[in-house]
């Protein structure tokens, strides 16, 4: 799998809302590889979106597309700041991302120890394991990491945001705690983007 994670900010909502539909309808039925989407807009008016590809050469084939320069044209009268990230290293929980999620909580930080990070992901299976029996509101997780650097973009995927606020408030089991210190030991988080109302697909 390919990622391509876009951040910026939203100058007009409407028109940003109105060009993912355009997207959907000009430009996914050409695109060859696509997989799905992560989109969605914060409080404080920044927007995140994550397109998924099967390979790096299909999203840029897409890119290449008359049809993809013409839609992002538009796109660029509603966004500003825009800062995009290629990422051909994906690490996936509980199967990925889901479309059943009607909250996505988004960290985009940096890796601080390769080494810490190197140990939990050889030990994911059993992460997943302690997650699931501890966050049962953990739909699904992808971790890109960016080729351009030692950035990282996580993704996570949740039942619903109220479920998430009450379920993160309780004391983690030993496992769980042993785990969430080795993440924060190879990891530091930058940036938070809380997409309330996701679009996915």
């Amino acid at each position: 799998m390919f990622i391509q994670v876009i951040t910026g900010k939203v100058v007009d909502e409407e028109g940003f809302r109105r060009q993912g539909d355009l997207w959907e309808t000009n430009v996914r039925p050409g695109a060859t590889g696509y997989l799905g989407n992560t989109v969605g807009v914060t409080d404080d008016g920044r927007f995140f979106a994550a397109a998924r590809f099967d390979s790096n050469e299909a999203a840029r084939l897409n890119s290449d597309r008359p049809e993809q320069s013409a839609w992002w044209g538009g796109m660029e009268k509603c966004v500003t700041d825009v800062d995009f990230h290629d990422c051909n290293k994906i690490t996936t929980l509980f199967g990925g991302g889901s479309d059943d999620a009607t909250f996505v909580q988004v960290m985009r930080g940096h890796i601080t120890d390769r080494s810490s990070l190197e140990q939990l992901e050889a030990r994911s299976t059993e992460l997943e394991a302690a997650l699931h029996a501890f966050r049962p509101d953990l739909l699904g997780e992808v971790i890109a990491y960016h080729d351009d650097g030692d950035g990282y973009t996580d993704i996570v995927y949740f039942t619903s945001e109220a479920e998430a606020r009450a379920n993160e408030q309780h004391e983690p089991p030993g496992d769980v705690q042993q785990f969430m210190e080795l993440l924060m030991n190879a990891v530091a988080i930058d940036e938070y983007f809380d997409l309330r109302n996701p679009d996915l697909r």
